[in-house]
């Protein structure tokens, strides 16, 4: 009997695929390492539906910050040079992906998104759908997007893949950082901070104290907007599970993508 289909969600974080504390800085050899990865699991399970997403890194969130765009720009110059920033990166990812035989579809979010104080309350579903539908690789990425509260604002990677899994129903989420998930505190301050390795979303609350920010220049939020995000996702989709691991490690996003059961990373459960 032929495997189920089965959809997953990927995002590359920012800070995995850009160097955070220099402008305009990707990790190229860690992208084309990730997309040969990609590529190899996609042979392996001929049933395997993919989403890609990245977030901006260097890129999008440096001029994000300076210009003030997350909640209303001051100069609108700032939008525009944001979401080049974004798209600079996007071409990046894109090339890279598409070397590796990664049949790989960008869809600028920008385009369609609509915001409201901050949430995404709209976006373009048609595009995703197509692509999914000729069995290619929807790619997608945190953004500039207009605010109908704010007048500006950014839509993360994270908000979008919330947005676009109520309509797509995924199995699973795949968050992709520099750490091996959520830690007790930050591992790379700490080396008695111990992985938590289930997150139960209905128990969220006892966790928070455990979450951090981020390192680097991050407009869209740490940690703990990242996990309280995708907590409240799976209370809302029945059966889905979002995982964060390290895309640090070679071949871990091969192993996980194969593999739904192994004992790595941050698991967050309805």
């Amino acid at each position: 009997m032929a495997e189920a289909p089965s959809l997953v969600f990927v995002k590359l974080g920012g800070s995995l695929i850009t160097d955070k504390n220099a402008e305009f800085v990707a990790r190229e050899d860690v992208i084309r390492r990730l997309a040969r990865e990609v590529r190899r699991a996609l042979d392996a399970k001929p049933q395997l539906r993919l989403l890609l997403g990245h977030g901006s890194g260097s890129f999008g969130h440096v001029v994000a910050k300076q210009y003030r765009v997350q909640s209303g720009c001051e100069d609108w110059r700032g939008y525009a040079l944001t979401g080049e920033a974004a798209r600079r990166l996007n071409a990046i990812v894109s090339e890279q992906f598409l070397d590796a035989e990664v049949p790989v579809v960008s869809i600028q979010p920008s385009a369609s998104a609509r915001c409201r104080g901050g949430q995404l309350i709209e976006l373009a579903l048609h595009p995703v759908q197509e692509v999914l539908r000729r069995d290619l690789v929807p790619l997608v990425y945190g953004d500039v997007a207009f605010d109908e509260v704010w007048g500006s604002t950014i839509a993360s990677t994270e908000a979008i893949f919330a947005f676009l899994a109520r309509a797509l129903r995924p199995q699973r989420i795949l968050l992709l950082g520099e750490v091996e998930g959520v830690y007790s505190r930050d591992p790379r301050q700490d080396a008695t901070a111990k992985r938590i390795p289930l997150i139960h979303a209905q128990q969220l609350a006892e966790s928070e104290a455990l979450l951090g920010g981020s390192h680097g220049v991050d407009v869209t939020g740490g940690m703990r907007s990242k996990v309280e995000l995708m907590a409240a996702l799976v209370r809302e989709v029945p059966g889905l599970e979002v995982r964060l691991i390290s895309g640090l490690q070679p071949g871990l996003l091969e192993r996980v993508l194969g593999d739904p059961s192994l004992d790595v990373g941050t698991r967050i459960v309805s």
